[in-house]
Formats: structure tokens, sequence, C-alpha cells
């Protein structure tokens, strides 16, 4: 079988969660970079891929996907390697109520209100900072409150869970304001500190 392709950007939290679950499962793909905030925008032939022009796009042996969760679904479900999904329903359900929790309230306030608006954008729209900061705060309660006892988020297994919260919480403890706040809750500060130490993590971080 062919090694399955990967289109995106290594800036892009959403390409890292799919290339954490791809390097987790040791499986060797290519990632073939694409910059959707290129000055020439995006190349029509990127839209067989993702008809919406984002990033990541999928591909195995001509099958093709978009959509983060749906990738690294297939990735964990396609290859062999390490389960990164819980086996029992209430397991799976917990961990895509904490996907969902990180996709529709935090990514938006921890990653663009927060740290790229700290560090991009001068000056900084302090109202976006703090309006940002609030949501985080409530999003790491939300964290705080459904983490299992274990290393990581579920418990005992490393999950989906864990792949998608750790790039977002990275980019948010880029700025002080981040670090601040994740310094209040021990137990994600301590998981994130585990996670960040795992080959994965380390192999898919940006290079500047």
């Amino acid at each position: 079988m062919a090694k399955p392709i990967l289109y995106g950007a290594d800036y892009s939290v959403y390409v890292r969660i799919a290339r954490l679950a791809l390097e987790e499962k040791g499986v060797d793909y290519e990632l073939i970079p694409l910059d959707i905030f290129a000055a020439d925008g995006i190349p029509a032939w990127y839209r067989k891929h993702h008809p919406f022009g984002r990033i990541p796009a999928f591909e195995h042996d001509g099958f093709r996907l978009f959509e983060t969760g749906a990738i690294a679904r297939y990735v964990d479900e396609a290859f062999d390697g390490p389960a990164l999904q819980p086996a029992e329903a209430r397991g799976r359900a917990r961990m895509d109520q904490i996907v969902g929790t990180l996709d529709s309230y935090g990514y938006r306030a921890m990653v663009w209100d927060v740290a790229v608006e700290r560090l991009e954008k001068a000056p900084a729209d302090e109202k976006l900072i703090a309006a940002g900061l609030r949501q985080a705060e409530t999003v790491l309660k939300v964290l705080t409150s459904l983490k299992a006892k274990g290393p990581w988020l579920l418990g005992g297994q490393l999950t989906l869970a864990d792949l998608h919260a750790a790039p977002i919480i990275a980019y948010f403890v880029k700025v002080a304001e981040g670090r601040d706040m994740l310094a209040r809750f021990a137990d994600i500060q301590e998981w994130y500190a585990r996670i960040a130490t795992r080959p994965s993590f380390a192999g898919t971080e940006k290079v500047a």
C-alpha cells in the first residue's frame, strides 16, 4: 500500500493534530506543504481534495478525506499501532465531548483571540484578548472537570482527545497570559508537560 499523504502547513493546529495521530500510530506518511494564507491563494488543484479550501486534507490509496476528526479516526482504525480511541462507548463519548468542546469553544479563543492576536498584531486588540482569556478559563475549567485520574485526559490511555488538545494548548502557552492561566490549572498543566515530552509532539513542532 502507498504511504498516506497529508496536505497542509506545519503552523496549523489541525494539521498537527492529524500528524500526531500518524506519529503515534507509527505510520510513515508524506506531508505536502500547502499554505492557505499564501499571497497567490489556494491552488485550484487543491479544491479536489478539500472543496472548502481548508487544511488538512488526506489521501491513502486513492481514498480522500478532509476534516481533522475524520482523518484522525481513520488513521487510528486503518493502521496498526496503539489504539487511540477507547473501546467502551462511554469513553468514546467522553473523548468526543472533549474534542467538540475544544473545537467549538477552545480553538478560536485560545489560538486566535489570545496567542495570534498577542504575537502577530500591532497593536493588539486588548478587548479581544481579554474575551479570549475569559473563554479560555472556562475551557480549562471544563477540561479539569472532565479529566479522569491518570496521566492522560481519559485516564491511562492516550487518545485522540489528548492529541486534539495538545496543539491548541501549545499555541496558548506561547504568550505570557496563556502560561499564567495554565499555571492555575495544575492537573492540565501537568498533563501538558507530560504530552510535550512525547516524540510525536517534538517531531511535529513547527520549525521556525
